[in-house]
C-alpha cells in the first residue's frame, strides 16, 4: 500500500503544461509520456488527476458526460425566469465515513473559500431511517457517537462487543433475545475471520445463509438480512455475498465507534453533485493540462505486438478515428468495457474473460420535486418492505446555500426527494408489474404509491401532505413501456463467488490498466470509493511499467481493528486446517 505522508501538490504541472495536442491522438504531441484514459467517470477522472499531477499528458475519452454514474443530470428545459434547470441526479450520493481514498482526492480539488477543497462540501447526515409498510413505527437510527455504549468506545474485546451488539439489536430493533444473540455472534464471526476465510468461504456463502436466516422472524429477515443489502443498492439479498455485505457492515461499525474514519458515518454534498464536485474537478483537471474528448465513444482496443497500439473511437459526429497513446487506462464501466475486450485481448489476459462475466443490474435515479419542504429524515431512508427496494434522501435540506424555488425550475419546487429504484424485476403494488415493463409515468406513480405505503401508514403523514409538482427519471433508461427497454448505466452487484472474478488493476498487456468499481480493491463493493481506489492502483501499476520516479498514489486500506488481529491469525490457522472460526458455533 502507498504511504499517506507524501503530498502530491508538489507535483502539479499546472496550466503551463499547455494543451495536450490535436486530434484523437491528443496527448502524444506534447513530448511527455502519453496516456489515453477511456471513460470519464469517477475512476477515469481520478486516474487523470493522479497522472496529470505526475507530469503525464492525459486525454480522457467520455461518451456522454463527465462524472459517469456520479454526475448530476439537469432536467432539460425546466428552468424559468432566469432560474437554472432543476437538479436531477443519476442517483443520490453517499460518502461513507470509512472512505479514505475518495476524500483524499476531494481535498485536492480547489474550491474558493474551502481550505479543504471539495471535501469541505460534505455535510453530515444525522440519521438513517428504516421505514416500514405495515403500521409499525419507523426506525430512526442516529449516527451520533453519543448513542454508542461507552464500553465500545475504548479497548474492544470480543465478549464486550458480543454483549453490546446483542443488547443494541434486542432493545432498539425489538427482536427476540435469541435472534439478537444470533446476529451478534454472526457479526463476531465475520470480524474475527481471516482474509483467506473471507474470500474462500464467506464469498461463496450467501448473506442470508451466513446469518442463519431460515426460520427466523419477519423482522430479523427484513431488518438484519435485507436491510444491509439495501446499502449495496441493486444487489439482491437472496444471493448476496456474505464477504461483501460483511466488510461494509464491519466498516460501518468501526466508523460509528470512531475507529479509522475520515468523518461521520454518512455524508452528502451541500449542493447538486456537479456544482459541488464534478464541475470544480473538471476545471482543476483542465488547469493541470488534461484534455477531454466529450461525446467520444470507445469501440475497440487494437492489440499489436503484445501491446495496445490504439483505441478505435468515434467522435460526436460519428467519424471513426484512432486514439493513440503510450499507455491506456480502461476506466469504462464493466458493462461497456467487456464490449471492447475483443477475443485477442481476452486470449492475452484470461482474467478479463472472467471479469466480463461479472453481473450487473439496474439501479436508476428518480427525483420528485415537491411543493413544500419535506424533511422525512435527516439522512437516507430505506423503504424496508418496498418491492422495488427503494431508498431516498431529501436533498434540499442539505443545500444551505441553495434556495430551490428561487434558484431552480419554475419556482414551484420547494424540495427534491431523490430516489433510487434498485429492483426492476419484482411486481409493484399499483400495477402489479415490474418497473422494466412500465412506462415512465407509471413508474413515477408506482414509486409514489410505494412511498406513501411506507410513510403514511401509521395514521400521520410522513410526507407532511407534500405532493409532487414534477418528477424526473434518469434518461439513461430507454424504451420503457416497449418490448426492449435498456439501461446505459447498470451497476455491478455482488452475488456469491464474484470476488474471484474481479480483475487486478494491472493486466497481462503491459500498457493496459483497469480502473473501475469492478476491480479487486480492499472495499469489496461497487462504490465511488472502489472506483477511486482502483484508479490509484492502475496509476501505480502504470508508473511501475513506465519506470517513473514519481511518488506512487496513496492507497489506503480499510480499517483493521488491532484487537482482532491475533484472533484473525488464529482463524487463518483454523481455516488452513479445515476448521471453523472459533466463534462459529451456530452450525
Amino acid at each position: 500500500m502507498g504511504g499517506r505522508g507524501a503530498s502530491r501538490r508538489t507535483f502539479l504541472v499546472g496550466a503551463a503544461a499547455g494543451l495536450a495536442g490535436l486530434g484523437a491522438g491528443g496527448a502524444a504531441a506534447t513530448g511527455r509520456p502519453s496516456v489515453a484514459v477511456l471513460g470519464g467517470g469517477v475512476a477515469g477522472m481520478t486516474a487523470a488527476h493522479e497522472l496529470a499531477e505526475r507530469g503525464f499528458a492525459v486525454t480522457v475519452y467520455e461518451r456522454r458526460a463527465l462524472g459517469g454514474k456520479a454526475r448530476s443530470i439537469p432536467v432539460p428545459g425546466s428552468g424559468r425566469g432566469g432560474r437554472r434547470d432543476l437538479p436531477g441526479e443519476h442517483g443520490f450520493r453517499i460518502f461513507f465515513g470509512f472512505y479514505h481514498n475518495l476524500p483524499d482526492t476531494l481535498r485536492r480539488i480547489p474550491v474558493p473559500g474551502n481550505p479543504d477543497g471539495v471535501r469541505g462540501n460534505l455535510v453530515n447526515a444525522a440519521e438513517a431511517l428504516y421505514a416500514f409498510a405495515d403500521g409499525r413505527a419507523d426506525l430512526h437510527v442516529p449516527w451520533s457517537l453519543g448513542s454508542v455504549p461507552e464500553s465500545l468506545l475504548g479497548q474492544l474485546s470480543a465478549p464486550a462487543l458480543l454483549e453490546e451488539v446483542r443488547a443494541l439489536v434486542e432493545t432498539t430493533l425489538h427482536l427476540p433475545p435469541d435472534e439478537a444473540l444470533l446476529f451478534a455472534r454472526r457479526l463476531l464471526v465475520y470480524l474475527t475471520s481471516c482474509e483467506e476465510r473471507r474470500g474462500g468461504q464467506w464469498d461463496f456463502t450467501t448473506w442470508p445463509d451466513f446469518l442463519r436466516a431460515n426460520g427466523k422472524s419477519h423482522d430479523y429477515q427484513r431488518i438484519l438480512v435485507s436491510g444491509p443489502t439495501r446499502v449495496l443498492s441493486a444487489t439482491r439479498t437472496a444471493n448476496a455475498s456474505a464477504h461483501t455485505v460483511g466488510v461494509v457492515l464491519e466498516q460501518l461499525l468501526f466508523t460509528v465507534l470512531g475507529r479509522g474514519a475520515d468523518g461521520q458515518p454518512d455524508r452528502v454534498l451541500n449542493a447538486p453533485t456537479n456544482e459541488a464536485w464534478i464541475d470544480p474537478w473538471e476545471r482543476h483537471l483542465r488547469r493541470l493540462g488534461v484534455e477531454f474528448r466529450i461525446g467520444w465513444t470507445v469501440d475497440d482496443l487494437v492489440l499489436e505486438g503484445g501491446r495496445i497500439a490504439r483505441a478505435r473511437v468515434r467522435d460526436p459526429r460519428g467519424r471513426r478515428l484512432d486514439a493513440e497513446a503510450e499507455h491506456f487506462v480502461c476506466a469504462l464501466p464493466v458493462e461497456h468495457a467487456r464490449r471492447v475486450w475483443n477475443e485477442r485481448l481476452l486470449a492475452a489476459d484470461p482474467r478479463l474473460r472472467a471479469a466480463a462475466t461479472l453481473e450487473t443490474q439496474w439501479m436508476v435515479g428518480l427525483q420528485f420535486y415537491l411543493d413544500r419542504p419535506t424533511p422525512i429524515a435527516r439522512g437516507h431512508v430505506y423503504y424496508v418492505d418496498s418491492p422495488w427496494a427503494l431508498t431516498s434522501v431529501s436533498q434540499a435540506g442539505f443545500w444551505p446555500d441553495r434556495d430551490l424555488p428561487a434558484d431552480y425550475g419554475d419556482g414551484r419546487a420547494a424540495d427534491c426527494l431523490s430516489m433510487i429504484i434498485s429492483d426492476w424485476d419484482r411486481p409493484g403494488i399499483l400495477f402489479g408489474r415490474p418497473a422494466r415493463e412500465l412506462a415512465p409515468e407509471q413508474i413515477a406513480r408506482e414509486t409514489w404509491a410505494q412511498l406513501r405505503r411506507h410513510l403514511d401508514d401509521t395514521g400521520r403523514s410522513g410526507l407532511g401532505g407534500a405532493v409532487p409538482v414534477s418528477w424526473f427519471l434518469d434518461p439513461g433508461v430507454t424504451g420503457l413501456g416497449g418490448p426492449h427497454p435498456g439501461n446505459a448505466d447498470e451497476l455491478v452487484v455482488h452475488p456469491v463467488g464474484s470476488w474471484h472474478r474481479r480483475p487486478p488493476a494491472r493486466t497481462a498487456v503491459p500498457n493496459l490498466f483497469l480502473a473501475g468499481d469492478y476491480v479487486a480493491v480492499p472495499i469489496n463493493a461497487a462504490s465511488m470509493e472502489g472506483a477511486n481506489t482502483a484508479a490509484r492502483m492502475a496509476v501505480n501499476a502504470l508508473l511501475d511499467e513506465a519506470g517513473s520516479s514519481a511518488p506512487r498514489a496513496a492507497v489506503h486500506d480499510v480499517y483493521h481493528a488491532p484487537e482482532f488481529e491475533l484472533l484473525k491469525a488464529e482463524d487463518q490457522a483454523h481455516y488452513r486446517l479445515g476448521l471453523p472460526n472459533l466463534f462459529d458455533v451456530d452450525r
